[in-house]
């Protein structure tokens, strides 16, 4: 994908059975079995548990994320489901989102995940997230726009946002979300 053709990242994979005693791919069994999701978890157990530098594990996590990711995991219609199972008021909003999402371009990627849904092209630009039984919470991944309008702080992210945008109703799934939805999209190319 695309951090793993990053300057210097492929002769770092390279390396990794002889300085982290495992390749990637079995790093990633490591991941995967561990159930973990958020990038500094990650870290924590690879630096931590395995003694990794934090050089290697960084560049491990990120190509786990952003590959897994890229995949929507099995049974990922169940993931939504689940999702909205108690907050039914909610899906309408969720389905003016993923319906706004899919006109952006034949290249969105759709990733449900535990307790969201990732919206990638060549990176995420957006995840929506029912935050609470009256509430869905829309992120938007744009660096360097100020917060104006529906547009707030995304520092609840954790990195994975820059901005979010507080969805109660369809209706608020309007022309001013849809352009910031289609500028995250055009800056995800």
């Amino acid at each position: 994908m695309a951090y793993r053709s990053e300057p210097g990242v492929p002769a770092m994979i390279a390396n990794l059975p002889e300085k982290t005693g495992k390749s990637l791919e079995e790093w990633f069994k490591v991941l995967a079995a561990s159930q973990l999701e958020k990038h500094g978890e990650m870290m924590k157990l690879l630096k931590g548990e395995h003694g990794v530098t934090h050089g290697f594990a960084n560049m491990i996590c990120l190509i786990y994320r952003e590959e897994s990711a890229a995949m929507p995991p099995p049974g990922g219609d169940d993931l939504v489901e689940t999702q909205y199972a108690k907050k039914q008021e909610l899906k309408p909003i969720y389905d003016a989102l993923l319906t706004a999402a899919l006109k952006l371009g034949a290249d969105v990627e759709v990733a449900p995940k535990k307790n969201s849904v990732s919206l990638r092209r060549k990176k995420q630009f957006a995840l929506i997230q029912p935050t609470t039984k009256t509430r869905i919470d829309l992120g938007i991944q744009l660096k360097g726009q100020p917060p104006r309008g529906k547009l707030e702080s995304g520092e609840m992210w954790g990195g994975m946002c820059t901005h979010r945008i507080q969805l109660f109703s369809p209706a608020d799934v309007d022309a001013e979300v849809l352009d910031w939805m289609k500028k995250a999209y055009a800056a995800a190319g």
